[in-house]
């Protein structure tokens, strides 16, 4: 159990270090260096412990011989950058992620990548995971759209093409905020 605390404790530190250094590119210093405490409160951090593995998310493994997971239903409802975060089930149309929170949840997914799949990682891991995520079904038309423009643009691009505040800012406007304005009715 102690050696699995240590590699748990390595690897989120890990993941919240490539998160803050992603995030600074994107101009979201703030957003970087406060990502993901939730992980180190109890609930999170010792069931990461239990089921840590170096190659999943801990709280996948808890899920799958659970059926579900106490860390990830009290990270996902305290972390703005997971999509989860901004479903009401009541809700017909699910709301725009904020600009910033979608960016870091950007980056949160690129570190996820490089952590879990470390040197076999690729901006293409990144887009075929999302590609297959079921996030896509719970979020609406136009942060899919966004995020699958980044995520591709990643690829074709790389890093320091597409993690920068200008093509962040302009993509977000040009897909999230100017399509929402023309849904508007007159």
């Amino acid at each position: 159990m102690k050696h699995k605390f240590i590699k748990h404790l390595h690897m989120v530190n890990k993941h919240r270090f490539i998160v803050f250094k992603l995030c600074t590119k994107c101009g979201l210093f703030w957003r970087g260096l406060t990502h993901d405490l939730s992980k180190f409160s109890p609930i999170e951090f010792f069931e990461g412990v239990r089921y840590y593995s170096g190659r999943y998310s801990p709280n996948t493994l808890c899920r799958r011989k659970n059926g579900y997971s106490y860390a990830w239903l009290h990270h996902k409802g305290r972390n703005k950058h997971h999509e989860d975060y901004w479903v009401d089930r009541k809700n017909k149309e699910p709301i725009d992620i904020p600009y910033k929170y979608a960016v870091e949840g950007i980056c949160d997914k690129i570190a996820a990548s490089k952590c879990y799949n470390r040197k076999n990682h690729s901006a293409q891991k990144v887009l075929d995971y999302w590609l297959t995520s079921e996030k896509r079904k719970i979020i609406n038309e136009r942060m899919i759209n966004f995020f699958d423009t980044v995520l591709k643009h990643l690829v074709e691009k790389g890093e320091k093409e597409t993690l920068n505040r200008k093509y962040l800012k302009k993509t977000y406007y040009d897909i999230v905020k100017s399509k929402k304005q023309d849904q508007q009715p007159q």
